[in-house]
């Protein structure tokens, strides 16, 4: 997945989902201690038609302030009835709104997947949770309110399950006051009724301790008229004018629905459409007010583009409202909001089982620019790692930062480890000091490591007939390619001629790390039900060991044959079995700084020789082949024996780090 496409994705600021519910687990990730947060249960209902479902709910009263209220809902299915048409294998529009005595807000949208029943996602006991940062209708979640989802569905079988998730502590900001606008589904394109007619300027004022204001709005395009198949199939923009001057303009379109982390599906899931996916969170766009602050009076308006059709008609589902704030309460403030590799929860699908540098996604919450920020992070029970980040993040933005390398993570996978395990994320200084608020520095994933492969293998692909230049040309669109854990491609399939099978049989080092990577230049996969209407034969992408036996692929025991249907293209990490022999450098090839350790296997001492600086002064560290800390030792120049007694027979990582070198590192073998 591209860095952009994440970083869009990730935009929604809490997007967190599992497969299997377990709220302490959650808890965790929100960085919350026992006794901080309060849980509130809302609904929790079948959705069996088009409708409302409202449950009352008794929220906390105003005296705590609260760093974040997530809203938890938990998307689940039931056994469709006997002779039910589409029970859930179709993509409907979820609405959640907060109503009280004097509104009715929406708190967020996102659109049900093609939950077939046979696809190998959708079992029995499928469960997807989207969560929401609703600290910002803080005033509205208060005492007694109703919490309604409408179901805009036409067919049943999905459960919801809502819960809301009251953190203790400082928000990033004080909201004084929210502006419902706009509001309602309107058809697209009649000139008899034009959308503009439904879509008036409004005036506004902002509260007296407001300084900074923001429009939050929210745009979908559904159903299709007899021209462009608008407004679910054809990209139209908005523009939003402040006191009638254009503030801001955006295409309402997903280009990226072939990146579903929620694959695969049933149905059409592919297509991109009118700012929706199905299965995924529907966005919230941000337009920030500039100048609008204490009593500003103001107007805002908002228009599509110019567009006419007839008969049938699409319409857009329009909700916008205006958010007005206090300053930051904290000047210097990096807040760890989700760690996306290593970890096991389902919006983070494709990019795990992941490779041996962890991925963590960070905001700046307080009002200054951050400009470095120093974490540790560690597989539970080993030695932390360090890394410091430098950039230039503004305030109130996010970003996705790439760690150094985890040998811990490299050793689990190469010694075979299954299971569920423990990855800690922790931010130790920002700009070289400690931040205000350290209750938001620490987040915990539950993941597993890549799976082992045999060395030698067979990449078993079938070409279908769609290519570069369109169907039924040369070359096929479709290429895949093995690199190591540098980059460096090792092996690889491109230009392949369509409708042509391909069995590359590939052998690599033992105990290494390396990455397989398919991409496909439709987004479409290689097989995919649709498209038998359109001329486009199947294809087939599988992995098997020697003997013709399929290795199942992203750490789940399906067929292998589900990665035929992957959309835009998909990644794999994996680790090689086989016992090592020799000593296996694995510092960087452009490192000048080497480390050399003899002899190899060894019994009952290890000699270590640095090469490329002077003098050694900083520890050495032993780590198992689980990723567990054995020995450190500090060093005593560029020639160092370690004793080894007590040491089990295995693979082991030995790193070097000092203020000259971060860190360097080497394996051997124990064998006594």
């Amino acid at each position: 997945m591209t860095q952009s496409h994440r970083l869009r994705r990730l935009a929604r600021i809490v997007i967190i989902g599992v497969l299997t519910i377990n709220y302490s687990v959650f808890i965790n990730n929100c960085n919350a201690n026992p006794g901080d947060t309060t849980w509130i249960q809302a609904n929790n209902v079948q959705l069996n038609y088009y409708n409302n479902f409202d449950t009352a709910v008794a929220f906390p009263n105003a005296s705590k302030t609260y760093r974040k209220i997530l809203m938890y809902f938990t998307l689940g299915e039931y056994a469709c009835p006997s002779g039910s048409t589409y029970c859930h294998q179709w993509d409907y529009t979820v609405t959640n709104y907060v109503m009280t005595h004097t509104d009715t807000i929406e708190l967020s949208r996102f659109i049900t997947p093609f939950a077939t029943t046979g696809t190998p996602r959708f079992t029995a006991a499928w469960k997807q949770v989207y969560i929401y940062n609703v600290t910002d209708f803080y005033n509205l979640l208060q005492d007694s309110a109703t919490i309604r989802i409408l179901y805009s569905g036409y067919s049943g079988g999905f459960t919801a399950n809502v819960k809301f998730a009251f953190i203790e502590g400082v928000p990033e900001r004080n909201v004084y006051g929210v502006t419902p606008l706009w509001k309602g589904a309107y058809n697209y394109g009649n000139s008899a009724d034009p959308i503009s007619n439904h879509l008036p300027t409004l005036p506004a004022t902002a509260p007296a301790n407001t300084q900074t204001s923001e429009l939050k709005l929210t745009v979908t395009g559904h159903g299709s008229d007899n021209t462009t198949q608008c407004c679910e199939f054809a990209s139209h923009n908005y523009s939003v004018t402040l006191n009638n001057s254009v503030l801001a303009s955006k295409a309402v379109w997903r280009d990226d629905c072939g990146f579903n982390e929620l694959y695969p599906q049933g149905g059409t899931w592919i297509y991109n459409r009118g700012g929706w996916c199905p299965g995924d969170y529907v966005y919230v766009n941000t337009h920030p007010l500039t100048g609008i602050t204490a009593s500003s009076s103001y107007s805002l308006g908002l228009g599509l583009d110019t567009y006419t059709t007839t008969g049938n008609y699409g319409d857009y589902d329009i909700e916008g409202h205006v958010f007005y704030y206090g300053n930051c309460n904290h000047v210097l403030d990096a807040s760890l909001e989700d760690i996306i590799s290593p970890n096991n929860f389902a919006d983070h699908f494709r990019e795990n089982p992941s490779g041996i540098n962890p991925v963590v996604h960070v905001r700046n919450s307080g009002s200054s620019v951050i400009n470095s920020i120093v974490f540790n992070y560690f597989v539970q029970d080993s030695v932390p790692n360090q890394y410091t980040w430098n950039g230039a993040l503004p305030s109130m933005r996010d970003t996705d930062i790439t760690l150094d390398p985890l040998n811990s993570l490299m050793y689990m996978s190469m010694s075979g480890g299954t299971g569920v395990h423990s990855f800690v994320a922790q931010i130790i200084s920002v700009n070289g000091t400690v931040d205000e608020d350290t209750t938001n520095n620490n987040f915990r994933s539950s993941f597993m490591v890549a799976p082992t492969w045999p060395t030698t293998f067979v990449v078993d692909m079938f070409t279908n007939n769609e290519g570069v230049s369109g169907v039924g040309t040369n070359p096929c669109e479709t290429n895949w390619q093995i690199t190591d854990m540098y980059g460096n491609i090792l092996v690889s399939r491109t230009n392949a001629s369509i409708s042509t099978s391909y069995k590359d049989t590939v052998t690599l080092p033992a105990g290494a790390f390396y990455n397989l990577t398919i991409a496909d230049g439709s987004c479409d996969g290689l097989q995919w039900w649709a498209n038998s209407g359109t001329g486009i034969t199947a294809g087939t992408f599988e992995i098997k060991k020697l003997g013709n036996v399929v290795i199942p692929m992203n750490g789940y025991n399906y067929s292998g044959t589900y990665n035929n249907d992957f959309g835009c293209g998909f990644s794999q990490y994996f680790t090689t079995g086989g016992s090592l022999t020799g000593i296996h450098n694995i510092t960087p090839k452009d490192n000048s700084i080497t480390m050399m350790a003899y002899p190899n296997p060894a019994q009952d001492n290890v000699t270590v020789t640095i090469s490329g600086i002077e003098s050694a002064t900083g520890q050495f560290e032993l780590i198992d082949g689980l990723g567990r800390s054995v020995l450190i030792q500090k060093a005593n120049g560029i020639i160092n024996t370690i004793n080894l007694n007590g040491m089990l027979n295995g693979i082991y990582t030995i790193t070097y780090r000092d203020a000259q070198v971060p860190q360097i590192q080497t394996r051997m073998i124990i064998a006594k």
